[in-house]
């Protein structure tokens, strides 16, 4: 029977790879690796499937969604060739539904985000127009128990002068700071190891909810409130 309890050989493994981030030592714990790399891949599965309860995905599976374990370092200054730390991302499906879902473990570093990592130009656009024509909606959903019980605050880059197109005396010039819009929950190590851990990030994801319905709704409508889906 498949297991989605994260182990605590998962992070053991990690920790071991931080300090021989080699291809030598990695090569000679292949079978290692792969074990560990099977227990995830049933806690994505598991993840998944509740996932599916309350959101239509689009990502194929567990297995799918998990990022690489090798690290690209073509543009990169840290050459080590590994991540040294199991990541996963949920692709939520079709135009109507805006926003992705992600995971992190690490060892001292273990958290559930989603939102909007990078909007191009013209989604944050619409954002900011949005923000400065009501914020209240918006408002009402960061500040709400559920949300700030689950992730205490709206994560993100933001700009330290007023957005171009805008004025410094908006009552919504905090929200149109932002370039990002993030939720992010952390973990401790004992967290990750419980048996109901799974349950935990489905009701995380679950409770992303009414930020991901509103900023669909805003990203799939001009500022007339006219539908941009064909």
């Amino acid at each position: 029977m498949k297991s989605e309890k994260i182990e605590r050989s998962a992070f053991e493994f990690l920790k071991l790879l931080n300090k021989n981030n080699n291809r030598e030592w990695f090569n000679n714990h292949k079978e290692e690796y792969l074990k560990e790399l099977n227990g995830i891949e049933n806690f994505a599965e598991e993840l998944l499937n509740r996932l599916r309860v309350h959101d239509v995905i689009e990502t194929p599976s567990g297995k799918k969604c998990l990022h690489r374990i090798y690290r690209d370092v073509r543009f990169s200054k840290n050459k080590t060739p590994y991540n040294t730390h199991w990541g996963g991302s949920f692709t939520r499906a079709t135009k109507a539904r805006r926003g992705t879902y992600y995971f992190h473990l690490e060892p001292g570093n273990t958290f559930v985000a989603g939102g909007f990592w990078g909007p191009n130009p013209e989604d944050l656009k619409r954002i900011r127009d949005e923000f400065s024509y009501d914020p209240k909606p918006f408002r009402d959903i960061i500040n709400s128990k559920k949300f700030i019980a689950t992730f205490k605050k709206l994560e993100g880059s933001q700009i330290k002068t007023t957005p171009k197109g805008f004025q410094a005396n908006d009552p919504a010039i905090d929200l149109l700071r932002f370039k990002q819009f993030q939720l992010i929950r952390k973990f401790t190590d004992a967290d990750v190891f419980k048996k109901d851990f799974v349950d935990v990030v489905n009701d995380t994801f679950k409770n992303m909810r009414p930020f991901l319905n509103y900023m669909t709704q805003v990203l799939t409508t001009d500022n007339n409130g006219i539908s941009l889906i064909t």
